[in-house]
C-alpha cells in the first residue's frame, strides 16, 4: 500500500469512470489541479504513463491494471463496510457489467430482477457484442461480464452459461421478392440487417452455406438495437439472424419466415468475473447462471 496510496489509486478511477479531470474533481470534491497532481503522482510511484489525456481520458495497458485494482478495492471495502453495519455515505455498491444486446433484451434483466436488493446494489450495464465484452473486463470497466469466450481474463474465473440460438429469418414479403433460388446464392445478394460493423454473424452464416468464403450481400441496413433489429427484419429491410425468443412469435404469427429450417446458430455464452470475494458480485452470478439454465438452450 506504501506504493499505491489509496487515495491516488482513487482518484486515477473516478479520472477513468468520470471520463475528465474536471468531473473526477466535481466528484471527489477537490480541484481539477489536485487530480492531475495526483495522478502525476501515481505515475511517478509505478514509473508508467497510466493515462492517455485525451477527452475522454482512456488507461494506458499499465494503467488498466490500476483501474482493476483500484475497483476491486472499492469493491471490498463496501463488502467490510456492509458486513460490519457500517453505512455508506457513498451510497449503494455499484456493480459495472457488460452483456451483449441480445441477451439484454430476452434473458439477462430477469436475472438481475433475481439478485437481493439489501443491501441495495445498482447495476451499471455495458452494451457490448459478446465477442467483445471481455475486453471491458481486462480494461478493468466492468467486474463481470457475458461473453462468447471460454478463455479466462487473467484474474478472471469463466461458467459456462448455454447457448444463445438464433434464427434465420425474413419477412414473407421479402422472402417472396429476394429468396427465390438457391438460398446459397441468394443471400450472397439479398438486403442483410447488421447489428454493427463488428457484427459478422450474418456473415459467418452465409460463409457456412456457401463453403467459399463468400459472406452476406453488400445492401447492409445498420440496426444496433437488438429489438430494433427484430422490427427491421419484420419491415421487409433485409433478413437477418434473430434471437429464437424474438423470432418464435413472428414465426408463429407469420411474420416471419424461416429460411433454413434445422439449421439454427448457435452462439456459446459464458459468465466471466474478477476472482474477488464479493457476496455481492457472487449473488449477480448465481441469479445469471440460474436464469440462464432456464433459458438458454443447453448441449445435449
Amino acid at each position: 500500500m506504501d506504493e499505491l496510496p489509496l487515495d491516488l489509486v482513487r482518484t486515477l478511477l473516478a479520472a477513468v469512470d468520470e471520463g475528465t479531470f474536471d468531473a473526477a474533481a466535481a466528484a471527489l470534491h477537490v480541484t481539477p489541479s489536485a487530480v492531475s497532481q495526483r495522478i502525476k503522482a501515481l505515475e511517478q510511484r509505478t514509473g508508467r504513463v497510466l493515462l492517455m489525456r485525451t477527452k475522454p481520458v482512456r488507461p494506458t495497458e499499465s494503467g488498466q491494471v490500476v483501474v482493476r485494482f483500484a475497483r476491486q478495492l472499492a469493491r471490498l471495502e463496501l463488502d467490510a463496510r456492509a458486513d460490519l453495519g457500517i453505512a455508506d455515505a457513498r451510497g449503494p455498491a455499484r456493480l459495472p457489467i457488460a452483456v451483449n444486446a441480445d441477451s439484454l433484451a430476452t434473458w439477462f434483466l430477469p436475472a438481475l430482477h433475481r439478485v437481493p436488493q439489501e443491501p441495495p446494489v445498482c447495476f451499471e450495464l455495458h452494451r457490448e457484442d459478446e465477442a467483445h465484452t471481455t475486453a471491458l473486463l481486462r480494461e478493468g470497466q466492468v467486474m463481470a461480464a457475458v461473453t462468447s469466450s471460454p478463455d479466462p481474463v487473467a484474474g478472471c474465473t469463466v461458467r459456462r452459461l448455454g447457448l444463445a440460438r438464433y434464427l434465420p429469418v425474413a419477412g414473407g414479403a421479402f422472402a417472396a421478392r429476394h429468396l427465390t433460388g438457391p438460398l446459397e446464392r441468394d443471400l450472397r445478394d439479398a438486403p442483410v440487417i447488421v447489428f454493427d460493423r463488428r457484427d459478422d454473424l450474418q456473415d459467418a452464416f452465409v460463409r457456412s452455406l456457401t463453403n467459399d468464403g463468400t459472406g452476406a450481400g453488400p445492401v447492409r441496413h445498420y440496426v444496433p438495437t437488438s429489438e430494433g433489429f427484430c422490427d427491421a427484419v419484420a419491415a421487409g429491410l433485409g433478413w437477418g439472424l434473430v434471437p429464437e425468443p424474438q423470432a418464435e412469435p413472428l414465426l408463429r404469427a407469420g411474420v416471419f419466415t424461416l429460411l433454413t429450417p434445422g439449421r439454427p446458430v448457435d452462439v456459446p455464452l459464458f459468465w466471466q468475473q474478477w476472482k474477488l470475494d464479493s457476496p455481492a458480485l457472487a449473488a449477480v452470478a448465481e441469479a445469471v447462471a440460474t436464469t440462464a439454465a432456464e433459458t438458454l438452450r443447453h448441449p445435449e
